[in-house]
């Protein structure tokens, strides 16, 4: 059985469709890159992969569960999110961050018990962060700030992460440390995790460093292939996605072999 099955799903304001009959699965494991133009509709429809929005049309199961018949708290002990964009407002500390990863099984108001603390200091350590741990979440840089978003989304347990846009706004460094983090914890937790972005080389790098990778391209109100990035990741669908010329090329390094998408020009 899938972790999680998306079946012919639609969603829409008022009489417009925003996107409709979508589907794919997401097994344990497994990265699934949603890759398409903006305004395509791929965070709206993480929101329904949360509950935070009802589809139209069709479903979304949980472990075989329909997540319709799920209360929210259900639903996040099973799939924890990782937004693009995260104020921040008050000087939490680090660790009351991750802490709030265990809200659905503390409850609102509940104080943290011994387990929570516990399982939020593996989090910080397991992505090398605790020393950071006093630290006020409102002095981090950018980087930092989105590996503690990741430490408060492995707190919940889940076998399912979220991950909106996850390097947005990233210098080159801290794009690539948290790519490295995700490959380690998929290989080292078998954690799958469902990522919207919007640079399709995320997936070649997934899958070179032998991560079981999928690719949704989300365009014309739809999904327009589904498939490994090898197979779906070509000059053609880069060009009727994007509207642009680019060239996939391939070399070897080390034992590795690495593809990439490289942008050429706009087309008209």
């Amino acid at each position: 059985m899938s972790l999680l099955e998306v079946r012919n799903v639609s969603f829409g304001y008022d009489s417009q469709d925003l996107f409709h009959n979508v589907g794919f699965r997401v097994n344990p494991g497994e990265i699934l890159c949603l890759i398409g133009p903006n305004g395509c509709g791929k965070t709206t429809l993480l929101d329904c992969l949360l509950g935070a929005l009802k589809a139209r049309e069709g479903s979304i199961f949980l472990r075989g569960k329909d997540i319709s018949a799920l209360r929210p708290s259900e639903i996040a002990k099973h799939i924890a999110y990782v937004p693009q964009d995260h104020e921040k407002s008050f000087p939490y500390s680090v660790m009351d961050i991750v802490l709030m990863g265990r809200t659905p099984y503390t409850g609102m108001f509940s104080s943290p018990s011994f387990e929570d603390r516990h399982i939020a200091e593996a989090a910080l350590d397991l992505l090398g962060l605790n020393t950071l741990k006093e630290r006020p979440y409102t002095q981090l840089s950018g980087g930092e700030g989105q590996l503690v978003m990741l430490a408060r989304a492995l707190a919940q347990k889940t076998s399912v992460i979220v991950m909106d846009e996850p390097t947005a706004h990233l210098d080159f460094k801290h794009e690539l440390l948290i790519m490295e983090t995700m490959v380690q914890l998929v290989r080292e937790t078998g954690l799958s995790i469902i990522m919207a972005t919007h640079f399709p080389n995320h997936a070649f790098y997934f899958e070179s460093n032998n991560i079981a990778t999928t690719v949704a391209l989300m365009n014309k109100k739809t999904l327009t292939a589904v498939g490994s990035p090898t197979d779906i990741l070509s000059e053609e669908n880069i060009k009727s996605i994007y509207n642009i010329k680019a060239k996939v090329i391939s070399c070897e390094v080390g034992d590795k072999k690495l593809k990439q998408i490289i942008p050429l020009n706009t087309l008209l």
